[in-house]
């Protein structure tokens, strides 16, 4: 009876490391299938790639919408384009806001250089998005 008691000790130290790699591996690969979150500052408009900036209102749920499908557009042109937020009720989310006269739920375009070209309200689909940043 003693050898069973020592085969079953020196196998849980093994399980114990089993399920803490198994745990580590599977918390890993849900941090990756994550969605990646936008910026809400804009320093980098202009900076030499086109960026999409949504004017982002909580209280909207159109906004939920809307960053869904730039996660999928962006899933697509990867860092191509900037993906940015201007989150109404935030000093940085309110300068642009007043800068460029936007309103909620509203996407703004800017070349690389930094000039607003394009602006339409949302929700605008991925497909339509990808179309309408190349």
């Amino acid at each position: 009876m003693g050898k069973q008691n020592s085969n079953a000790t020196r196998r849980m130290p093994w399980v114990a490391i089993g399920v803490t790699v198994s745990v580590v591996i599977l918390f890993g690969l849900l941090v990756m299938m994550m969605p990646k979150g936008f910026k809400a500052t804009h320093e980098e408009i202009g900076t030499g790639k086109p960026a999409l900036v949504f004017v982002y209102d909580p209280n909207l749920s159109v906004s939920n919408s809307q960053t869904e499908q730039m996660n999928e557009a962006r899933a697509h042109l990867g860092d191509e384009v900037l993906f940015l937020l201007a989150r109404v009720g935030t000093p940085e989310g309110q300068h642009l806001i007043a800068k460029h006269r936007a309103g909620s739920a509203e996407l703004l375009l800017f070349d690389p250089s930094g000039s607003l070209i394009k602006r339409q309200f949302a929700v605008k689909g991925a497909n339509e998005l990808i179309r309408w940043l190349k």
